[in-house]
Parts: structure tokens; C-alpha cells; sequence
């Protein structure tokens, strides 16, 4: 890759960064990086060998050939403004892939929602099929405790992030399409701008390729129909019993729960007819309809690959999932713990449905950070739905991310109060959220923390309340 020798991220810490500082320490490439503060994932980095400065400096830039920077790094950064004095490229991610992926079958995973646990499934199933995938995920993969790799294989399986057009600067074989709903809209005002993104994303497939859309989606099979009408190659894949399912080159059928929680379907294929008939069933551990549909995607690419199905099947069975999506956190005094990285309104739905799946005599109870002003206010009415499954909601502050205040002072108290709903309440301490939990919640009862910030404190805090009660009562 050109004449590099060091690179340097502003931002390592962050999930995305952080995974392409991964592949690129695996690579035999110096990596040194800048942040606000010290990640989990920077931390790994530094451990295998990668250097980490706390705070933004002129002098961390020492020896870098090349700087990349996240889309939180404005112009005015002083690393930014340092390396185009020395003249040092400062590239953004989507700049950087476009570079880190030439020559390599790239396997794309697009979405509003899904994608993170789609690409993992992927990642996983082509590493136990020993394919050696070099992979860059949103979130850790449980099975192999790691947001990415940098394989010996010829595939690289992304997860392809449409924030600030990252996914504009990747090149792939093939293109899933989860689904496309309007989201972001600090970079895209309106639905027309968001699918006009993923529109001219599904024309960067190469020619050869083949883009893959969820019939169950409306926008992801609207897109299907425009990329067909420009004459690309388009599959499809759907659920049985939704939205066009019938007409789906691909289908899940059969679709029931699993012992422990976990959700199952037969894997229905073009060829299978052909092939007396064989329908694989694909058992898994993570629940919901939602994750049947991700492990849909991973089987049609396995079959694009022509890998065998039946152990792509068993490798999805031990698929545990990815950091933040569904994950037990811990179980104290029969009360269950779960985080989840779920933002937006149709996230929350299938999350919530996902445990009532897998607790169906349990109360839910919830704690919900709402994740940037202009996603809370766009989609306020559909966030006041999706709650239904929930016993009690406990709303949290906005998490700003990367947006300021609003100057009409919106804030999750109006959230609260617009929902108008009596087990909805309004708690913006963290320590009095946990307390209020952890002396209310009882034996057999669930609480899901929602949050794509750091309200999975709020986790932490009332696994160690409940503790200490249940040492209390020894």
C-alpha cells in the first residue's frame, strides 16, 4: 500500500477507526493514534503494539506518512492542521478503504439497521469455514473478541457504515442490503437524500457483482428495482410470511424459536429443488425474527460462495453475537442484564420483541438514551410507539454525539412528556436510575439498557446494587 510506513488515526479510539487500526497493525504497518480519552479498543491496540497519546498534539504526528481522521475530527483539529502544514495526506475513512481494499473480493453489509450483526455473522462463518476473511465490524465480535482482522484470505467483509459516506469509498463484489430506513439526519435531511446514498452506493458494486436486498424492506427492495432497471445483477432474500416473500430468489421458512431463547428457519436457496430437496435448518443462539433475517444474508452469501451450507449452518449455531446487541451483561438474583446498541425506533421494536421471544413471563423493564437531538426530534412520534413490550421505561438525557444543544432547548424531559404515557418517566442521573432500578426489579425480571452512548453504565451500576443485596440476604 503504496510507501507507507506509519499511520496515524485521529479518533482511534472509536469503533471504526479503531477496526482499520486493527488490520493495519495485522498488516506489519506502525500505527499511532490520538484521543480524548483511553477506549476499551485502544487499549487493545496499544497492548499489541500500537502507539496512543492522549489528547490532540502536533507532536504525535511524529514520523506518520499518512494521517486518518473520523468524522467527528473537524478541519480545525490541531493534528488535522499540523499534517497539511507538513504536508502529510489526512485522508477520511472512506478515503482510506477505497486504498486498504484494492485488489480484494469485498464482501459490503449496508443498512439502517442489522448490519453490524449481519457483517459479524459473516466474519464468523467464512473464519470457522477457514477462509481467514480480513474483516472491520461496528462492534466486537463475541466469538472472536475482536472489531477486525487482517486475514491471508482473498475476501474482506465490512460493515458499510453510510455516516458522513463512508460507504462511498468501498468497491464490492457483493452488496447486502438490509434495509433503508431514514436516519442521520444531521448528514441527510431528507428520505430522498438518505436512499439517494444508498443508491449511488449499489452503483459502486463491481461489474460483476452482485447486489442483495431484503425484500421484507420497502426501501431496500425499491433499491432492488432501480439497480435491475440500470442492469445490474440483483438477488433477493426475504422472510416467510412478510412483505413479497414469495417472489424472493432467497427465503427463510419455517421460521420458529429454539431451545434457550434462540430463533430457527430452513434455508430455502434457487438450486435446493434441483438438489433433492435439501433445505438446511439453521439454528440459532441469538434471538428474534431480526436475527434470523441477518443469518438469512450471511446463508445467501455463503451460497454465492459456493460454501458448503450445511457447515455454514453449523457455524451460524454458535454465532453469540456482537458487543452491545442483545448482550447479557449479567444475571444476579434471576434478574437478567442486557445491552443493546438499538437507536432508532424500528431497532428498538425488534429488540424489545427479540426478549419478549426469549423471556415471554417476564417483565421488561427499560433504559433508554436517546442518541442525538435531530434523531429524537425527527422521529419522535415512532420512538413514543415502540415501547410497547416494556413494563416501565426510564428515559435518559440525549446523548449529543456530535451535535450541539438545540436553541429551542429540546430535550428528553419534552420527550417524556410528549409520549404522555404513565410508565414512561424522565431520569437523567445515572446513580438514581440504577438505585430506582435495583430496588424495584425482582427475581425473573429483565432490563434492557438501550443505548448507542454511555448510558451502559447504568448496567454496570445496578449489577453491582444488586450484589450487594444479594450478599445482604446470603
Amino acid at each position: 500500500m503504496k510507501e507507507w510506513k506509519r499511520v496515524h488515526f485521529i479518533g482511534i479510539g472509536g469503533t471504526g477507526l479503531s477496526a482499520i487500526a486493527r488490520v493495519m497493525l495485522e498488516s506489519g504497518y506502525q500505527v499511532s493514534g490520538s484521543d480524548r480519552s483511553m477506549s476499551p479498543l485502544a487499549k487493545g491496540l496499544q497492548k499489541d503494539g500500537a502507539r496512543i497519546d492522549i489528547g490532540h498534539r502536533a507532536e504525535n504526528l511524529q514520523n506518520s506518512d499518512v494521517v486518518v481522521r473520523s468524522s467527528a475530527i473537524p478541519d480545525d483539529n490541531l493534528e488535522v492542521i499540523t499534517a497539511r502544514k507538513l504536508g502529510i495526506p489526512v485522508l477520511k475513512r472512506s478515503e482510506f478503504l477505497s486504498i486498504l481494499m484494492e485488489g480484494r473480493l469485498v464482501i459490503a453489509v449496508a443498512g439502517t439497521h442489522g448490519k453490524t450483526t449481519t457483517t459479524g455473522m459473516i466474519a464468523w462463518m467464512l473464519t470457522s469455514l477457514k477462509q481467514d476473511p480480513s474483516y472491520i465490524l461496528g462492534g466486537v465480535l463475541n466469538n472472536l473478541g475482536t472489531n477486525a482482522h487482517a486475514g491471508n484470505g482473498d475476501t474482506f467483509v465490512i460493515e458499510a457504515d453510510e455516516y458522513d459516506r463512508m460507504f462511498l469509498g468501498l468497491r464490492p463484489r457483493l452488496a447486502v442490503i438490509t434495509n433503508i430506513e431514514h436516519d442521520h439526519p444531521d448528514c441527510y435531511p431528507t428520505k430522498t437524500d438518505y436512499f439517494n446514498a444508498f443508491d449511488q452506493f449499489a452503483t459502486l458494486v463491481q461489474g460483476d457483482g452482485v447486489l442483495l436486498v431484503c425484500l421484507n424492506d420497502a426501501g431496500a427492495a425499491r433499491l432492488g428495482e432501480t439497480a435491475a432497471q440500470r442492469g445490474q445483477k440483483v438477488l433477493s432474500y426475504a422472510m416467510q410470511g412478510e412483505n413479497q416473500a414469495q417472489s424472493a430468489d432467497y427465503r427463510a421458512e419455517k421460521i420458529s424459536p429454539e431451545p434457550e431463547g434462540g430463533i430457527g428457519f430452513d434455508f430455502i436457496y434457487p438450486s435446493s429443488a434441483e438438489e433433492g430437496g435439501s433445505h438446511p435448518r439453521v439454528r440459532l443462539q441469538v434471538p428474534g425474527k431480526h436475527n434470523a433475517q441477518n443469518a438469512l444474508a450471511a446463508m445467501v452469501v455463503a451460497h454465492q460462495m459456493h460454501l458448503p451450507l450445511e457447515l455454514a449452518a453449523a457455524s451460524l449455531a454458535v454465532f453469540r453475537g456482537t458487543g452491545r446487541r442483545f448482550e447479557l451483561h449479567a444475571e444476579v438474583g434471576g434478574i437478567s442484564v442486557i445491552d443493546d446498541y438499538a437507536h432508532h425506533p424500528t431497532e428498538i421494536k425488534a429488540t424489545l420483541a427479540a426478549a419478549r421471544m426469549r423471556y415471554p413471563q417476564s417483565k421488561i423493564w427499560v433504559v433508554w438514551q436517546p442518541h442525538t437531538y435531530s434523531r429524537t426530534r425527527l422521529l419522535f412520534n415512532e420512538f413514543a410507539a415502540a415501547f410497547e413490550e416494556a413494563h416501565q421505561v426510564m428515559i435518559t438525557d440525549i446523548y449529543a454525539a456530535r451535535e450541539m444543544p438545540p436553541d429551542d432547548g429540546f430535550s428528553s424531559r419534552q420527550v417524556v412528556t410528549g409520549m404522555a404515557d404513565p410508565k414512561v418517566r424522565y431520569m437523567a442521573d445515572f446513580t438514581e436510575t440504577a438505585g430506582y432500578l435495583a430496588a424495584h426489579m425482582r427475581a425473573g425480571d429483565v432490563l434492557m439498557v438501550l443505548s448507542a452512548g454511555d448510558a451502559d453504565k447504568i448496567s454496570e451500576q445496578v449489577v453491582q446494587l444488586l450484589q450487594e443485596r444479594s450478599k445482604k440476604n446470603e
